[in-house]
């Protein structure tokens, strides 16, 4: 399965991207006993994917679309985001601390404890940046459905 999804960048719209995500996961997913909690991990990354598109990237430029990309595969879910802001130096990123207590800094830590895969790429093409984002999945959790053909294409 493989879908996409382009929305602005605005916060508002954020009830939105879940549900396209969740949704989408759901219908390919949904039998799976261990679904819920990985539908809970899965809204976190997007949170703060999203979120930091709109509040960083894109800082209240919301004619800037988002471009959201999810791919099912049988061993993997990739998701992609893809924004038209400045770019993030990782060079530049330090992690908090256990002994700080600082208002920002934490997505690329979470980002990295909950996807297996996570890598960043600025300017592709001389102008987007990507988030590319990995969780891989375990081989019990497509339960095949009677009549669905082998999954959706959607865009």
């Amino acid at each position: 399965m493989r879908t996409e999804l382009h929305i602005p960048s605005d916060l508002k719209f954020l009830t939105i991207v879940e549900s396209w995500l969740l949704g989408c996961l759901q219908a390919e997913l949904g039998s799976w006993q261990d679904w819920p909690k990985w539908e809970n991990r899965l809204r976190l990354v997007l949170v703060e994917s999203y979120s930091n598109v709109v509040r960083h990237a894109h800082r209240d430029r919301p004619d800037l679309p988002v471009h959201l990309r999810l791919e099912l595969q049988p061993e993997a879910l990739l998701l992609e985001v893809w924004d038209l802001g400045q770019g993030f130096d990782l060079g530049t990123y330090l992690p908090p601390g256990p002994e700080q207590f600082q208002e920002g800094g934490y997505g690329w830590l979470i980002l990295n404890r909950l996807m297996d895969k996570v890598e960043y790429q600025v300017k592709i093409q001389g102008r987007k940046n990507c988030l590319r984002l990995q969780a891989n999945l375990p081989p019990d959790c497509f339960i095949p459905l009677q009549g669905n053909g082998g999954g959706a294409e959607a865009s």
